[in-house]
Parts: C-alpha cells; structure tokens; sequence
C-alpha cells in the first residue's frame, strides 16, 4: 500500500443502511478510526440518494488517508431487479467495483470479524434488514428475513399474526448445529438494544462490544418501545435516521432466534461484515 493511503475502509450496503469504515491495519487486526452508518432502503430511495451517500463516504475516507478496499453488497441487491444498473452507479462513485456477496459469504465474514476477538467457539447472529447469518465456523445459514423485511410485511407493531408467521417459518430450520453457544448479536438492531438496554447517549463502541444482555431485557425494550409514538421512538439514540420504524420488528426477530437457540442472554459486538471485508 503507498503512504498516500496508508489506512483502509470498507463499505458495506445493506438493505436497510450504509455504513463506512475508516480503519488501520495493525498486524492480524484492523483498528477502527472512523464509522458512519446512513439509513438507505434499497428499493425505497433512490440511487441518487445511495450515490450521495456514498460520495461523501469516499470524501470521508480518503480525508483520512484509506483507500476503499472492499464494497459489499448484501441481501437487497441479490434480488434487485436493476442490479446492473446500481452497480455501475456504485463503481462510478467509490472507483471499485462493488462485490455481491452471498448470505453464506456474509455469515463467514461477520464470524471471522467477530471469532478475531472472541475465539472460534462461538456463534454469531447477524441481524440486518432484508436478511440474518448466522455462523458457528463451521456451518453458515443465511436467512431470508431481517427487520426491513418484518417492517413490510407486518409494519411498524407486529399483531397476533407474528406469532403464527415465526412458528410457521421455523419448522424448515434446523437450528440444532447453532444453539446453545455463547452468541454475539451484530448489525444494527443488537447495536440500538444495546443502547437502548444500556440506556446510551450516544455511541460508544468500546462501550457496548461485548456488553450482555438478558433475553428478558429484549422483551422489556420491546414493551417500552411499544409504549412510545413513532415520533418519539425515531428520537431516542441509536433510533435516528428511521430506524425506530423498523426496531421492534428486529427485536420481536431476535428474540424469536433467542428462543430457537434456547439462550437466555446474548452477547453485542459492533464487528461484523465491514470488518471481515478487510480480514479477508
């Protein structure tokens, strides 16, 4: 790499959000500098939209010194129908070509981020907004669901009918070769009830990576939010941006994968695939 960037980013463009990292290579580890998330809903705004966002990405990263090494691109845009379209769009702004990953690949990605720290025995979850991965190292399983995805299918409060939907949706899952592990939740909703159980401020990753949470905590963050307008859910931090549009539909989906891995606490880490792109 040439001292005119000798830092690294990733990009990782999710169904539900963009995030950058800015970050320094120090041997087997990659130490965070800079991270900014912005909420984007492939399919909903526009590509001008996901085009400004990430201009200023690229602005951001190179202000710093990094080069953008990877762009990922995640559940939205495996079933985009203009997918060639958002691609060269995307190439055009950061000057790399974008890489569809798969739900396998980004089960394996988050889980090397994330054992780089804790270990290979472990399970991670990742929870995004058109998909979940989970990965004990071993065995990787991409599901179709995430919180954008509960969000257009039962908006903003799920009813009676979610409880019929999961029981359903589970008889084809075999989560026997992932339950009962010490698990790290990833992605935006574990990040948001990491704060919201922490009753955080602001964002602290050194603060929340790591931190446990009782299952029992999920359902009182549920009940609290439940209680809450939109718009003063939107205001609480890590809510910003729309995102307490979608939460409860991501916790009622993480507490369901809770009970199908019979754990009673779960573990936050604010790694994940931005990370595992620069190990890789």
């Amino acid at each position: 790499m040439s001292n005119f960037f000798p830092n690294i980013a990733s990009i990782d463009i999710g169904s539900n959000s963009v995030i950058l990292l800015v970050a320094k290579k120090e041997g087997e580890n990659v130490k965070a500098l800079v991270q900014k998330v912005s909420v984007c809903k492939l399919g909903e705004d526009s590509i001008e939209t996901l085009c400004e966002i990430l201009t200023r990405y690229r602005g951001i990263a190179h202000s710093l010194g990094a080069q953008i090494k990877a762009v990922a691109m995640t559940e939205a845009m495996r079933k985009a129908e203009n997918q060639e379209e958002i691609l060269q769009a995307v190439e055009r702004v950061v000057w790399i070509k974008p890489r569809i990953i798969t739900g396998e690949e980004e089960a394996e990605l988050s889980y090397k981020a994330v054992s780089k720290i804790y270990g290979e025995d472990i399970l991670t979850v990742d929870i995004g907004g058109g998909s979940t991965e989970l990965s004990n190292g071993k065995k990787f399983l991409s599901i179709p669901v995430g919180a954008l995805y509960l969000y257009r299918k039962m908006g903003a409060m799920p009813g009676p009918e979610y409880k019929k939907w999961a029981k359903d949706f589970f008889k084809e899952i075999n989560f026997k070769p992932y339950s009962k592990r010490e698990s790290y939740f990833v992605g935006g909703t574990a990040v948001a009830l990491g704060m919201l159980a922490c009753e955080m401020q602001t964002y602290d990753a050194e603060a929340l990576e790591g931190r446990s949470i009782f299952v029992a905590d999920i359902e009182r963050v549920i009940i609290h939010l439940s209680n809450l307008s939109k718009e003063l859910r939107n205001a609480l931090p890590g809510l910003e941006q729309g995102r307490g549009d979608i939460i409860i539909c991501g916790l009622y989906w993480m507490r369901s994968l809770c009970e199908k891995l019979k754990i009673d606490s779960i573990k936050i880490s604010t790694l994940g695939l931005r990370f595992g792109l620069l190990h890789d």
